[in-house]
């Protein structure tokens, strides 16, 4: 009974012991997952604006394994603690084990079997029983000494782990307290730009409207990637969609709608977790030109899309901006400035759309009342919409609700971007367009938006400098200015000398390739040049390249790709 006991015992401590081992290089694996996971926020980081929310959610998830790995840790030192108590009671036992097995290893030798009196047959039974005894107690001081051997190694690692994790939070907290505060420097870097860059950049980026209107985009030839500059090489920027690329796309649902796609589906797709209701939305809004009647005159008075797609197979496209288009205004005037305007600052409304609706005007009674809520909260928000997104629609929150980051692609993600996009298939001419001119259709100078070797290599200098330097102060644009040039930008000759200690000057490029980010944005800028390759994130380069480019030549959107020709 005593003997079976001990082996239960043993055998429990040695299950036990292998489990800890097993959760012990579990934790070490974990460990390593998580400065992996470090090591991608940083590589992450650097458009920080487009992916905040992202990296935020990576970081509280890093924090919450390491948390985890803290308390399985906890746990397996008292494991390891129970496991020394019990070894010491296997001591004791062993102590006993040790003595018998010594006693019973000199008991027989081959004299005393010689000259016993006892018969052959009864004597070599009892020997060969006796050795079975000594040779499980052999065996059971030997798995003791590797159980002892075993649990100091445990302890040890348990130890050196601790001090992995004590570092890793350490790191951790470190690099989350950087990022947050380089988040907050992304977010307000215009802040930091001198008034007059501000004004540069806010006339570049300014649009001609940010949905599709009445008409539709005009299409511009040389806007076109396919566009032959007369010289070569040749490099330009072409963004995907404009301008903020958030809610539902204009293009995209009309896209959807050909496909065959109803207007519940189409608004879905691009609000997410949502139901539609109808209800009754009240006789009157107050806008900026008035009191009008809502549905009758306000909703039907609205000029956010074409309404002659109503007869060419986006008619659905038609009631779903119709519903967004409703509750855009209740959420507007219900929980925010009570009175709607009626220009693209809000939502465009229109006297000639009031008296020659065609199909919106069926659109908006066929949808009487109806109006998009959330699923979670059960009450409406701000449905935004734009022209284009170019195929990726991105997140945002309107009061307690967010909306999906999304490929707007028929077969519902990344793989068939860019070409089996809906807006493509829909004919956007935002989709994949080089911006040169302005809002009010000044080109100063520039008759396409491509740039010879030379233009393109001082751009590319002036990333550079900024990469190293953290500077744009004499980064911006030198000729073909918008208005005057800023006298303390550098010229091409002298930021070549700046960059002569950071990698440059570049004089030549050779290539360009860009790499986008699953979530909807161009996540590096690869340039290859006769000082060799160079990685830009594409934030940083969309930000120099703005500032830095003659003309209204300009990268709209933080989707976007650089072309050689």
């Amino acid at each position: 009974m005593g003997k079976l006991l001990l082996s239960m015992i043993i055998v429990w401590g040695l299950f036990g012991l292998v489990s800890g081992t097993i959760l012990a290089e579990t934790i070490d694996e974990q460990i390593n997952n998580i400065g992996k996971q470090i090591a991608d926020l940083e590589t992450s980081m650097a458009p920080l604006k487009k992916e905040s929310g992202d990296l935020q959610s990576k970081i509280n998830s890093a924090k919450t394994q390491i948390v985890k790995i803290e308390i399985q840790a906890s746990d397996l030192g008292k494991k390891l603690i129970d496991k020394e108590a019990d070894l010491e009671v296997q001591k004791i036992l062993m102590f006993q084990r040790v003595r018998k097995y010594y006693i019973n290893s000199k008991k027989y030798s081959a004299l005393s079997l010689f000259f016993s009196s006892q018969g052959t047959g009864n004597i070599l039974k009892q020997y060969t029983w006796y050795q079975s005894i000594i040779s499980q107690d052999k065996n059971v001081i030997t798995g003791y000494s590797q159980e002892i051997d075993t649990l100091n190694k445990n302890k040890s690692n348990l130890e050196i782990q601790k001090v992995k994790l004590a570092t890793l939070k350490k790191t951790m907290e470190n690099r989350f307290g950087f990022l947050s505060g380089e988040i907050k420097k992304a977010e307000t870097y215009k802040a930091e730009l001198s008034q007059k860059q501000q004004n540069l950049i806010a006339e570049k980026t300014a649009m001609f409207n940010t949905s599709v209107g009445d008409v539709s985009s005009s299409d511009d030839p040389a806007s076109r990637a396919d566009y032959n500059p007369g010289f070569s090489p040749a490099f330009a920027t072409f963004s995907f969609g404009a301008p903020h690329r958030k809610g539902m796309s204009q293009f995209g649902a009309f896209g959807r709608s050909k496909a065959g796609q109803n207007y519940e589906t189409i608004l879905k797709a691009y609000y997410g977790n949502i139901k539609i209701e109808k209800i009754d939305p009240g006789g009157s809004i107050k806008t900026s030109i008035g009191t009008l009647p809502f549905e009758e005159n306000y909703l039907v008075g609205i000029a956010e899309m074409p309404a002659k797609w109503g007869d060419e197979g986006g008619y659905e496209a038609l009631k779903a901006q119709a519903i967004a288009a409703r509750t855009y205004a209740l959420n507007y005037t219900n929980n925010l400035a009570g009175t709607i305007c009626v220009t693209e600052a809000c939502q465009v409304y229109s006297k000639s759309r009031l008296n020659s609706p065609g199909k919106w005007k069926q659109a908006v009674e066929d949808t009487r009342g109806m109006v998009i809520k959330s699923n979670s909260t059960g009450r409406i928000f701000s449905t935004m919409y734009a022209s284009t997104s170019g195929g990726a629609t991105l997140s945002y929150s309107s009061g307690d609700f967010s909306t999906p980051q999304i490929w707007d692609t028929s077969c519902g993600n990344q793989g068939c971007w860019p070409n089996d996009s809906f807006e493509k298939q829909a004919g956007s001419s935002w989709y994949y367009k080089g911006w040169y001119k302005t809002r009010s259709n000044a080109s100063y100078g520039r008759s396409h938006p491509w740039l010879n070797n030379e233009e393109f290599s001082d751009i590319v200098n002036a990333v550079l400098y900024y990469s190293k330097a953290n500077d744009y102060s004499h980064l911006s644009q030198i000729q073909n200015c918008i208005g005057s040039c800023d006298g303390d930008a550098w010229s091409k000759d002298e930021l070549k000398r700046q960059v002569t200690d950071k990698g440059g000057p570049i004089n030549n490029v050779n290539s360009v390739n860009v790499d986008y980010s699953t979530a909807g944005f161009t996540k590096n800028v690869r340039i290859s040049t006769d000082k060799g390759e160079f990685t830009f994130s594409g934030e940083m380069f969309k930000t120099i390249f703005n500032l830095r480019s003659p003309g209204a030549i300009v990268i709209k959107s933080g989707l976007f790709n650089v072309e050689k020709k």
